[in-house]
């Protein structure tokens, strides 16, 4: 080996070593690891805002008084209208006992509004509750006057009354935890009682029997 051939390999030897860095390390030092933790943290602040949002959606004991006072009047109206068509007279008894309970929960609720609130009437109520009870209202009342002129009345108004009743139900028991005063709660569970006796009746309902 002649002197330029030695001094060659001395240069060689003496470069330093590259250190190859792993995938993961790269990957994770990368800015798109970085956006992507940022894009999830964001995420779950949104979430957690939604869910804090989502909870309160419904207002407190005075706005789900007044979803509930209109949503029971709405509905015992159109009970009431509707009863004399039934054909089944077990059925159109268990619409009268409805007819009562709805109404005397109202009355409840209504009182309550009354000394709580000062409860005037609808006109106290935010206009956008009235329309959202109004439409719900309406909705079933187009279903029950089609099941009326189409000769569909009992099996109709079995279904929808069923249906109602566990609305109601989850109704009174959100506003019954939202920490009402025990005269209001006494009145939502007696309520929530008989409407849970009430419901076999319009859900077990069969035309054959």
């Amino acid at each position: 080996m002649d002197g330029q051939d030695y001094l060659e390999q001395i240069s060689k030897s003496s470069k330093p070593v590259k250190v190859r860095q792993s995938k993961m390390g790269g990957l994770m030092s990368s800015k798109y690891v970085k956006l992507i933790g940022g894009a999830l943290i964001a995420l779950v602040l949104i979430m957690i805002v939604g869910v804090m949002l989502g909870s309160g959606k419904n207002g407190g004991p005075k706005e789900q008084s007044y979803r509930l006072l209109l949503h029971l009047n709405g509905t015992s109206s159109l009970v009431q209208e509707y009863q004399p068509s039934i054909k089944s007279s077990k059925l159109r008894s268990s619409a009268a006992s409805l007819y009562s309970v709805l109404t005397n929960t109202a009355l409840g609720i209504t009182s309550y509004l009354e000394q709580k609130y000062e409860f005037r009437g609808d006109q106290d109520i935010e206009e956008s509750i009235v329309e959202q009870a109004t439409l719900e209202t309406e909705a079933l009342n187009q279903d029950l006057f089609q099941a009326k002129i189409n000769g569909f009345m009992d099996r109709i108004m079995a279904h929808k009354m069923a249906y109602e009743i566990r609305s109601f139900q989850a109704e009174e028991k959100e506003l019954w935890e939202s920490g009402v005063d025990e005269q209001l709660q006494n009145a939502l569970k007696s309520s929530y009682d008989s409407l849970e006796n009430l419901y076999p009746y319009f859900n077990d309902f069969s035309e054959t029997k």
